[in-house]
């Protein structure tokens, strides 16, 4: 029965009152310990994983109805990751020849409420068979429990690899995106050789929620270990680029010996970047990336960056198409509750041949 657009406000006015982050990791299973708690997810990850590095299959399905998919991601990002997923998911449904129609909707980070609850509404009363959303904030998670006790339309969540506990009876259909402690880990073990000693390092996070917990809080648990690094102030920037620069001009002044600035984004990175240079600085303060993105890899070929963890980027959309193919073919056991991608960590000494090797692979859809 299609969502009426009365119940489609009902749940996004629920938005209004739940604007906190996620209360912490602890309601979330990290990926190694879901897969340990449900033993049959590591073999279906793997045969999945297999299904979205290699070429499409042809359709088998026997009903030929278009699918009707929403997506809905954050826009106003410098990183390109979001529409580069949105590319990648159309070219693999189209590789696949399976029929569909695809409405894509960006939002801004802190576009009016209100303006959100009327998009919302206008995807939910179109009654599409897939959503696709993100999960970072509590606004978010209200809407997605209403969603998750009705049939249709079934949920695809994206930028996140890390199964909330609360909804083990009934989660979406798929969790999908590049696990953020697993990139976190990465870093964390080539910025050491990196950086030298002492570190003296400025943690900058984007906003409250689960993506800050996890590459930021992650970051600064795994080196709380290592006596030469020193975090010396932690700053929510809220992607607002005057922000963020504001932050790190700050910061170079309370703390002259500051040597690292971990951003937990590309809007973070960059414009940490341009900070760094309007005062003179960019020599001796290292800055990472987060994600790979194209304007991340060019800021690395030029010099200003000194390193990031790049996803395989297209994987997410791929995993989104393969995951639609497989539940409209009636094998919905050979999806797994969570996919995660590949990562590379990439440095200004990568040599351009493997840089080139990773990209043709990374953007290998949405080119």
């Amino acid at each position: 029965m299609p969502i009426s657009i009365r119940l489609a406000r009902r749940l996004t006015l629920a938005l209004l009152f739940s604007w906190p982050a996620l209360a912490g990791e602890a309601e979330h299973w990290s990926l190694q310990d879901y897969q340990a708690r449900f033993p049959e997810q590591q073999a279906r990850s793997e045969a999945f994983s297999q299904r979205i590095r290699a070429p499409a299959e042809p359709w088998q399905g026997i009903d030929n109805r278009p699918v009707r998919i929403a997506m809905l991601s954050p826009g106003g990002q410098l990183s390109d990751y979001w529409r580069r997923n949105h590319r990648s998911l159309s070219a693999r449904l189209d590789e696949i020849a399976i029929p569909y129609r695809l409405d894509s909707h960006f939002v801004a980070q802190h576009s009016p409420i209100r303006e959100q609850e009327r998009l919302l509404a206008d995807i939910l009363a179109q009654d599409p068979d897939y959503l696709v959303l993100t999960l970072d904030s509590r606004r978010h998670r209200v809407l997605i429990e209403k969603l998750l006790v009705r049939d249709r339309p079934k949920l695809i969540l994206q930028n996140i690899t890390t199964p909330l506990k609360a909804w083990q009876q009934r989660q979406p259909l798929l969790y999908v995106g590049f696990d953020h402690a697993l990139g976190t880990r990465q870093l964390a073990a080539s910025l050491p050789a990196l950086a030298g000693a002492p570190v003296h390092y400025l943690m900058l996070y984007g906003t409250r929620g689960h993506v800050s917990l996890a590459r930021g809080d992650e970051f600064i648990r795994l080196m709380s270990g290592n006596p030469d690094f020193h975090l010396r102030q932690q700053v929510y920037t809220d992607l607002e680029p005057e922000k963020t620069r504001a932050a790190v001009l700050q910061a170079l002044s309370d703390i002259p010996e500051l040597n690292l600035i971990y951003a937990s984004t590309t809007d973070i990175a960059l414009a940490s970047i341009q900070a760094l240079e309007l005062a003179g600085r960019k020599a001796d303060v290292i800055v990472n990336g987060w994600g790979g993105g194209q304007d991340e890899l060019d800021a690395l070929r030029q010099g200003r960056l000194d390193l990031t963890v790049m996803r395989m980027n297209d994987d997410s959309g791929v995993a989104i198409a393969e995951a639609i193919r497989l539940d409209r073919e009636g094998k919905t056991d050979a999806i797994p509750g969570v996919y995660s991608g590949d990562f590379a960590v990439v440095t200004q000494d990568t040599p351009l041949a493997e840089l080139e090797r990773l990209k043709a692979y990374a953007f290998r859809y949405s080119r």
